[in-house]
């Protein structure tokens, strides 16, 4: 069964705007919770530009599922994943400029990799799961296995972003050639990046795909519905989505906007 993990950080993005108290990533994540999620997704950033390390602390001592940290490979970020030993710690790269995480992590930088071990066997001594989140190429996940990670995530933002049925097409089966190859290598599977209610299916069908990281769409949508109701909707989607797939004809999403 597919795992879906809630990512919370665009409720912290409204917050911050106003730099007050609310919307309250930690009630976001209790909501979700009871909206069936399997865990909750957090990214610090290293300019803290939604989440802050206040809110890591309070999720970690309220979350019930569990916590996926994501991170950049650096020192201060990485102590503090280390002090609070979440279940699981995801290293992405990290621009300043970048509105979000625009593609995996550059595993050919020899610097980048030096960072990223080190990272991972810090996080790994205090029994840490870990993931590296990576673009959905053999040469990438080659490296990411050499590293010594727990799991890779493959980034599907191509996939999201492809125009039209031939390029998404490509897309979806560029993504499940590399869960095939991760999954060989005896790395876990995740995927994750501008999945939607729209785009899901195809994706959580995957075989070897075994969670899911999702925000934006969710978040969105609970503008409209409520968080728990939002990612309930995700959820069904989520776990019908191996028989939406072999169905013949299009399929089309519930409740859509």
């Amino acid at each position: 069964m597919t795992r879906l993990y809630i990512n919370i950080d665009h409720v912290a993005t409204v917050r911050q705007a106003r730099r007050t108290d609310e919307p309250d990533p930690v009630r976001a994540a209790v909501l979700a919770e009871l909206g069936g999620a399997d865990g909750i997704t957090i990214h610090l950033r290293e300019d803290r530009r939604h989440i802050q390390d206040r809110d890591v602390r309070l999720l970690a001592e309220t979350v019930r599922t569990g916590i996926n940290f994501e991170l950049a490979a650096s020192a201060p970020v990485v102590e503090l994943a280390v002090e609070l030993a979440p279940m699981q710690a995801t290293l992405v790269p990290e621009k300043r400029e970048e509105v979000t995480t625009e593609g995996g992590l550059d595993l050919g930088s020899p610097i980048v990799r030096r960072a990223v071990g080190e990272s991972l066997r810090r996080l790994q001594a205090q029994a840490v799961r870990t993931s590296l989140f990576v673009d959905p190429d053999r040469e990438a996940l080659d490296r990411s296995a050499e590293l010594g990670a727990d799991a890779v995530e493959l980034h599907t933002g191509e996939y999201a972003n492809a125009a039209g049925d031939a390029e998404k097409g490509a897309e979806l089966a560029r993504l499940a050639d590399a869960a095939v190859h991760a999954h060989a290598l005896g790395l876990a599977v995740h995927a994750g990046h501008g999945l939607t209610y729209e785009n899901v299916v195809p994706v959580a069908a995957l075989a070897h795909v075994e969670e899911l990281n999702i925000g934006h769409s969710v978040v969105s949508r609970s503008i409209f519905t409520g968080m728990e109701r939002a990612v309930r909707e995700m959820k069904e989607i989520v776990l019908r989505a191996p028989e939406r797939v072999s169905r013949p004809g299009r399929w089309s999403p519930p409740l859509g906007f």
